[in-house]
């Protein structure tokens, strides 16, 4: 039985490394926050194209981590290495067929999407540069897929802090061109989060060939591409990523409506979603836990002691972001002012802020209930429970965005209505579904 103690050991690596990789995100909000709202809509825009791209791959990722966590539970330590490296050959095919679709037709697919021109021009020059992160990007999940797998996450931590510091110190010098650099605004920041992430997959490299027994997890040899165990992983994770790139594009289509409302609202927007993506790492890092807890635990054939480590995650989930987010409800001007010095912006942002804060709340057991489903393995039910929630998702921005012209903070109002949607739909699978009799 996993107590408390032993869902920290794993949750509390997961949180430190997604804060220091989140400073990725912040750093870019807050530098490009100060040099003008045209460069704060177009690394909104870029970026989240390009994390609906990543989204794909992470998805996958997280279909392997369930078999690796599940092989550790079962003893067959042997079985993991092939998982990764028919990962990582994967994921590096799909990461070329990306960055040639996007060179080829990205212009014109944003053209369609974006009304400014402004914005327009300035999110080409960041989708020009950040394309090639999906070389590092989709090898980096491959590796967090190992060491979460393995329990093993405090590489992670390391990783990101490293991740961070070159991100920060490559942001400051690239964006207003600081040290003898050039200043190259948007695209220096583009530039920066490239960078970072080839550190990130050279730190795992090693770290690996360090630490990790390669002989007791098949890690001494590169194989040849095996089809059969491609098929296997793609079983569990074609869900997961159908899932998570939905998901995400739904996001990007709430910021393509956002767009419409004006150059301010998308700032607005932009600044939120940096502040709610911030909240939001406690409750992932909990999420992250509990999925390979619970694969962990179905490997060693003891699925009647998940429901009580779903239960007791949850609520530890759920302690936390009560307290993140009533400090951010309470104190909305000074969390802001990371963002911005502009009180116009910070005014006309507090409300939305205050929204995605009772989100995150709602969130912080919705997603620990929903990411054990996936861990169970009941990844093909889990991608149901998530399209019936984005399509109530979508009709509510379609309607107060597009039809009705409602202010930005209410547009956010669909996020907690997600995550409610998300919660219910799967309490009732756990409890009504033969979700123990899944096989991977």
């Amino acid at each position: 039985m996993y107590r408390k103690r032993d869902i920290l050991k794993v949750a509390f690596p997961v949180l430190l490394s997604l804060l220091a990789q989140n400073v990725i995100n912040v750093t870019d909000t807050a530098f490009l926050g100060r040099v003008g709202e045209v460069e704060l809509g177009a690394s909104a825009m870029g970026g989240l194209y390009y994390i609906c791209a990543f989204t794909i791959a992470f998805g996958f990722s997280m279909g392997a981590q369930i078999i690796i966590g599940r092989r550790n539970g079962e003893g067959q330590f042997a079985a993991v290495g092939p998982v990764l490296f028919g990962g990582i050959t994967f994921l590096f095919m799909l990461a070329a067929g990306l960055f040639a679709f996007t060179r080829r037709t990205g212009a014109e697919l944003m053209r369609w999407l974006i009304s400014s021109e402004a914005v327009l021009e300035a999110t080409m020059d960041f989708l020009d540069i950040r394309v090639y992160g999906f070389f590092f990007s989709f090898v980096h999940v491959m590796f967090r897929a190992l060491f979460v797998g393995l329990t093993r996450t405090r590489a992670l931590t390391f990783n990101a802090l490293l991740m961070s510091l070159t991100n920060v110190a490559l942001d400051r010098a690239l964006i207003f061109g600081h040290g003898g650099f050039p200043q190259m605004g948007v695209r220096g920041a583009a530039l920066a989060s490239v960078v970072a992430e080839g550190v990130s997959v050279v730190f795992f490299l090693t770290y690996t060939f360090l630490t990790v027994d390669r002989r007791k997890y098949g890690l001494t040899r590169l194989r040849v591409f095996d089809f059969g165990l491609m098929k296997r992983i793609l079983r569990v994770s074609v869900f997961m990523m159908m899932q998570h790139f939905v998901s995400m594009s739904t996001f990007f289509l709430f910021f393509l409506v956002v767009e419409r409302l004006g150059l301010r609202s998308l700032a607005v927007a932009n600044i939120v979603r940096s502040m709610y993506i911030v909240l939001f790492i406690p409750v992932n890092a909990f999420s992250t836990a509990v999925n390979t807890l619970v694969s962990n635990t179905m490997g060693a054939g003891r699925s009647g002691q998940v429901i009580p480590l779903v239960r007791r995650t949850a609520m530890m989930s759920l302690g936390v972001m009560l307290v993140c987010s009533t400090v951010t409800g309470l104190f909305p001007h000074a969390v802001l002012r990371i963002y911005t010095n502009d009180a116009s912006l910070i005014a006309d942002s507090v409300a939305s802020l205050q929204v995605v804060a009772v989100a995150t709340l709602v969130a912080s057991a919705a997603s620990v209930v929903f990411n054990a489903l996936s861990g169970a393995g009941n990844t093909r039910p889990a991608l149901v429970v998530e399209m019936a929630t984005l399509v109530v998702y979508t009709l509510f921005i379609y309607v107060a965005g597009i039809r009705m012209h409602l202010p930005v903070h209410v547009c956010f109002i669909a996020e907690p209505v997600y995550f409610a949607g998300m919660f219910a739909g799967s309490v009732l699978y756990f409890r009504f579904a033969p979700w123990r009799d899944r096989r991977i």
